[in-house]
C-alpha cells in the first residue's frame, strides 16, 4: 500500500511597500491577502518584507538596501520565488530577476496563475489565456532577450523581422483569435439565457472567499465546489431554486478582489453578463473579516464599472458564527472605541440604518437565520415576478417563516 506523502509547498517571500497612498495598516492587510493568494496557488510564505518609501523605485520597486536584504535571505534559505504586491513593469521584473536570481512574480501574475489552475470549462480557460497573453505581450522583451538578434545565415540577411517582433506578432494573433472565440461562446451563452424565459434571475456577488458558493449549495441543495481558498469558483453556475412554491434562477459568479488585474476585468466582463442580466443581486459579505467594509466598496466599484450599480441589492452578511469583536476596556479613558470593537448587534444596527430591510445577517455553513433570508429573497423575487405576471398573485401568497 502506498504511503500518503505530505504535499511540498513552494517556498516564497512576499514584498510590499508603505507609501503616502498606502499606510502601514493597509499594506499589512494587502500582504495578508497576498499570502493567502500564495497559499491558494500552492506556495508557502517564508517571510514578508516591507519598506517605507514616497513611491516605488521605478527600476527595482524597492530600494537597493532592502533588495540586498531580500537577496541574502533568498540565498541563505533556498527560496525559489519572490512575489511583489503590486504590478511590476517589464523593466522592473527584468532588473529584479538579475539581482535575486530566482523566479519573480507580481500580484497580477499570481492571480493569473490561480485562475489558470481553477479554470474548468473551455470558456474560463479561454478567458484566462486571453488575460495571460495580454499580460505577456509588453513583457516579451524581458522574457526573451536572447531572441532579439536578427536571424542570420544564407538567405536570411538584410532587413527582415527580429525574433522579438515575430513573437509579438504571434501573441497579437493569438489574442485576436481568443477574442473571436469568446465572441462565439458569448453568442451561445446569450441563446442559453434567452431560453430560460422570463424567470426571475438572482445573482450572488461579492468579494472572493465570502461564502457565495456555500450559500448557493444551501439554498439550491446542489454541490457547487466550495473551498476556503481565494477564487474557488471561476465558472458561473446557474441553478433553479424554489422558495415556498416560487421558482427562480440563482447564479454564482467569480469573486472580486482589490487590485484586480485590468486584464482579468476585461477578459471576465463577459462572464459577468449573468450579473448584468440579473433582476436582483445578493451582495454576500464576510462580516468576520476585519476590513469587510473596504471589500464592499471594492465590489460596488466593479459593479459600477460593469453597469450594475442601479440594480436592486440585498446585503447578505455571512459568517456571523465566525465574527468576534476585539475586546474593549470601558474603564480606559484614553483609548476610544473603534469599529473593530463593535458587537454583532452594533453592526446590525449600523447597516440596517444604512440600507433598511435590505440587510440580512446569516451563517450559511451553520444555517443560522436562513428562514429570514429566504423570506426576504422570496418577497423581493415575488414582487419582480408579479410585475411580469400580475395574474399569478394568488399562486404565491406571503411566505411564512418557520421556527429554526
Amino acid at each position: 500500500m502506498l504511503e500518503k506523502k505530505d504535499i511540498e509547498h513552494e517556498k516564497a517571500v512576499i514584498i510590499g511597500v508603505v507609501t503616502k497612498d498606502q499606510d502601514e495598516e493597509k499594506s499589512r492587510e494587502y500582504l495578508d491577502e497576498l499570502e493567502f493568494l500564495t497559499y491558494t496557488a500552492g506556495g508557502e510564505v517564508a517571510r514578508r518584507f516591507t519598506q517605507k518609501m514616497d513611491m516605488p523605485n521605478p527600476k527595482t520597486f524597492i530600494g537597493t538596501g532592502k533588495m540586498e536584504e531580500v537577496r541574502l535571505f533568498i540565498e541563505e534559505n533556498g527560496i525559489g520565488t519572490a512575489i511583489f504586491d503590486d504590478e511590476l513593469s517589464a523593466a522592473q521584473e527584468r532588473n529584479i530577476s538579475k539581482i535575486l536570481n530566482c523566479k519573480v512574480l507580481d500580484r497580477t501574475n499570481l492571480i493569473l496563475d490561480i485562475f489558470a489552475q481553477r479554470a474548468q470549462t473551455s470558456y474560463a480557460r479561454t478567458q484566462v489565456e486571453l488575460a495571460q497573453c495580454e499580460y505577456l505581450l509588453p513583457r516579451l522583451k524581458g522574457m526573451w532577450t536572447h531572441l532579439e538578434r536578427q536571424k542570420g545565415g544564407i538567405g536570411m540577411r538584410g532587413p527582415g523581422e527580429t525574433e522579438i517582433e515575430t513573437d509579438r506578432r504571434i501573441v497579437r494573433d493569438r489574442i485576436a483569435l481568443l477574442k473571436e472565440k469568446i465572441k462565439i461562446i458569448d453568442k451561445q451563452m446569450a441563446v442559453q439565457r434567452s431560453n430560460r424565459g422570463q424567470m426571475v434571475r438572482v445573482a450572488l456577488v461579492g468579494y472572493t472567499n465570502v461564502g457565495k458558493s456555500t450559500l448557493m449549495n444551501v439554498i439550491s441543495k446542489s454541490d457547487v465546489f466550495a473551498e476556503n481558498k481565494l477564487f474557488a469558483t471561476l465558472d458561473t453556475t446557474v441553478r433553479k431554486v424554489v422558495i415556498g412554491n416560487l421558482p427562480f434562477l440563482v447564479s454564482d459568479t467569480v469573486g472580486f478582489i482589490r487590485k484586480l488585474p485590468t486584464q482579468l476585468v476585461e477578459s471576465f466582463k463577459s462572464t459577468l453578463d449573468e450579473v448584468r442580466e440579473a433582476d436582483l443581486l445578493l451582495h454576500v459579505v464576510d462580516i468576520s473579516h476585519s476590513n469587510f467594509e473596504e471589500h464592499i466598496e471594492s465590489v460596488n466599484k466593479i459593479l459600477g464599472e460593469i453597469g450594475c450599480a442601479d440594480k436592486p441589492v440585498i446585503m447578505v452578511f455571512n459568517k456571523i458564527d465566525a465574527y468576534t469583536p476585539q475586546p474593549f476596556d470601558e474603564s480606559d479613558l484614553v483609548t476610544t472605541k473603534t469599529k473593530a470593537n463593535y458587537s454583532l448587534e452594533e453592526w446590525k444596527r449600523t447597516w440596517m440604518n444604512k440600507v433598511g430591510d435590505d440587510a440580512i445577517f446569516i451563517s450559511a455553513i451553520n444555517k443560522e437565520n436562513l428562514e429570514f433570508f429566504k423570506k426576504r429573497v422570496y418577497d423581493e423575487v415575488r414582487k419582480i415576478h408579479l410585475s411580469r405576471f400580475p395574474y399569478n398573485h394568488l399562486l404565491y401568497p406571503d411566505y411564512q417563516v418557520e421556527e429554526e
